[in-house]
């Protein structure tokens, strides 16, 4: 027997976008359902890190004094050919010099429960299964729950949800998204990447890292860019990443990346078998907001479901925390006024906060795909920790918006010419 239930809106996935699109809403006073398929805590694979951008989001949030029983670090360290620059984050006017290593099995329920304490009905192990189509209108979707989350464990409930709006937030894979007509743009970049947990002498280092050379045991160089993570706890995430921009991709074992990156990582992290703890796991990731079309009358995209990605470093919590207070805010607006033509102004939203610099991040990915380049741009940048801070700003979004410093010149300038060049012309 399916049964009904009733809410503003609808928000399918529980992750760091829906978990915050929950939060804003909820704190807005509006009857919002969070209906998450799986139930914390639970695993993602992720790196973990927490950048400036996305600890200012919890902050926001109310959740400055939960991050503080975490791993804070400085800044990064870069490492290649042989060289190591260790960099902080630069002084910005809105956010923090510090960021927070903190496992995805750990942050999102931490979200999630803030969520709800904020309004919001969570509802765990709940899929939102097929959206639920009025009159041409998505009005709601039929969800099943699970377990703890229906009458008896292990049974299952069917739940048709009438909502007034629908957030799409369930992930790079979105499911939901694709039933609703949204496909990712293939000429924009994907990435992948693999990570696992070691044990390590060097778990609470200030410092989280970067393998920008990536060599085999015999000194070959590889595709992608490593990372390690120190996480705090006794552990660090180690890890490895690549685009789609890269020649051969799709013939590219990550596993054995992963292997080759672990055995060849410098001795100070203690990285070794004995060490080892669990096996990695990986996914793919859409970038640069890649996924197409963002919102329709009733509903918004956020998230990886819309591939907010940043295509420099693979970040994309921040992304999910901002681009989900945007949703929620035309939401209001649309709830409070009456006036549903408030989604309009999410696209324009996203248009004007990332569009150019994802445009750029496009166009870098076309370099740092081709191997030998990227290998002899990071051998100069490596002999620059003036330069590589820049480079620093640039890819971790932090550039100052008040001031014209050497990374706002370097990024205006190349933004100068990305804003130029056709938008039909795919990096």
């Amino acid at each position: 027997m399916v049964s009904e239930e009733r809410c503003d809106v609808l928000v399918v996935g529980g992750g760091p976008a829906g978990a915050a699109a929950g939060y804003w809403l909820g704190r807005a006073g509006h009857d919002v359902i969070v209906a998450e398929k799986k139930t914390f805590p639970r695993e993602k694979t992720c790196g973990d890190g927490l950048t400036p951008r996305a600890v200012h989001q919890l902050t926001e949030m109310g959740l400055a004094a939960s991050l503080e029983s975490y791993h804070r670090y400085d800044g990064l360290r870069a490492v290649a050919h042989g060289i190591t620059i260790e960099m902080e984050w630069p002084d910005h006017p809105v956010f923090p010099k510090h960021g927070y290593v903190v496992r995805r099995s750990e942050l999102d329920g931490l979200v999630a429960g803030n969520a709800a304490a904020a309004g919001a009905r969570l509802w765990q192990g709940a899929e939102a299964v097929a959206p639920v189509v009025r009159d041409g209108l998505v009005r709601g979707a039929t969800v099943k729950r699970t377990g703890a989350a229906s009458t008896m464990p292990g049974d299952t409930d069917v739940v048709e949800v009438s909502a007034r709006y629908v957030v799409v937030a369930d992930g790079s894979n979105s499911r939901f998204g694709r039933a609703l007509g949204c496909r990712r743009d293939r000429s924009y970049p994907q990435g992948m990447a693999i990570r696992g947990y070691w044990e390590s002498p060097l778990h609470d280092d200030p410092w989280i890292e970067s393998a920008l050379d990536v060599r085999d045991r015999e000194g070959n160089s590889l595709p992608g860019y490593g990372w390690i993570f120190p996480v705090g706890d006794g552990c660090i995430n180690v890890g490895i990443g690549l685009l789609s921009t890269f020649r051969d991709w799709k013939s590219v074992n990550t596993s054995h990346l992963m292997e080759e990156f672990a055995a060849t990582a410098p001795a100070y992290w203690g990285i070794s078998e004995k060490t080892q703890v669990g096996q990695p796991t990986g996914g793919r990731l859409p970038m640069a907001g890649s996924v197409f079309p963002k919102s329709g009358p009733t509903w918004l995209l956020i998230g990886d479901a819309g591939g907010s990605v940043n295509p420099f470093n693979g970040e994309g919590i921040d992304y999910a925390y901002e681009t989900a207070r945007m949703a929620a805010e035309v939401l209001d607006e649309a709830l409070t006024t009456g006036n549903g033509l408030a989604l309009s102004d999410y696209p324009r939203r996203l248009d004007a906060e990332y569009q150019l610099y994802f445009k750029v991040a496009r166009a870098f990915t076309k370099v740092i795909g081709q191997p030998e380049l990227m290998a002899e741009l990071t051998r100069v940048g490596m002999q620059s920790k003036t330069l590589m801070e820049w480079v620093l700003a640039i890819m971790a979004n932090l550039l100052r918006p008040d001031e014209l410093g050497p990374a706002e010149a370097v990024y205006r300038s190349v933004a100068a010419i990305a804003r130029l060049a056709p938008d039909q012309i795919r990096a």
